[in-house]
């Protein structure tokens, strides 16, 4: 069984897909802390729900970037709490040193497009915009980039006439929520 660390910044869909994957024993993993750096993440009111440890990540008031000194906090708390392996679900910050040292090739992330298609932020406005006629979702390995770390596991979706951009991410949550449980079994595979 390996030791998870969820880092999310918003509502927590795939922490619960993750949660609901080990409940359903579909995933051999245990989340051992949850932590965002946003204090009114839906995802900290699901982990406390479940009985999870919660805990906030102070970013010092900054609003995008993700200081040193709180990464070095954040390395500090997982490796306290025994984390094996750190899945990001929905967190909306850069990860660099130390946090990137410490767990070097133990960081994975779900990202809501077919990388390297439309990286960071809001990549299904993108692929609408785009009239793009498939998107998805990709499960990486976090490096130092946005969203340039191997690629891992991905689902394709089709973008549909008349999809908005509200219309298509609903759908790419769903493979999301397919994909990335599937994903850290196979990475868990291969780290134990």
């Amino acid at each position: 069984m390996i030791r998870l660390g969820i880092l999310g910044s918003g509502s927590g869909s795939n922490m619960q897909a993750i949660l609901d994957a080990i409940t359903e024993g579909r995933l051999d993993a245990e989340i051992v802390l949850v932590l965002s750096d946003n204090p009114d993440a839906f995802i900290l009111e699901r982990g406390r729900r479940a009985n999870l440890p919660c805990g906030l990540i102070d970013c010092r008031g900054l609003s995008s970037r993700f200081p040193a000194e709180s990464q070095e906090e954040t390395t500090r708390a997982l490796r306290e709490a025994g984390v094996e392996l750190v899945c990001l679900a929905g967190f909306m910050r850069l990860l660099r040193a130390p946090l990137l040292e410490a767990f070097a090739g133990r960081i994975i992330n779900i990202h809501p497009s077919l990388l390297p298609a439309y990286p960071g932020l809001h990549a299904w406005t993108q692929a609408v915009e785009d009239k793009a006629t498939e998107s998805g979702c990709t499960v990486h390995f976090v490096d130092a980039g946005m969203d340039s770390g191997p690629i891992i596991s991905q689902a394709t979706v089709p973008v549909l006439p008349g999809d908005t951009p509200e219309s298509l991410h609903a759908r790419i949550q769903v493979e999301e929520h397919r994909i990335y449980p599937e994903a850290i079994s196979r990475v868990a595979a291969e780290l134990q």
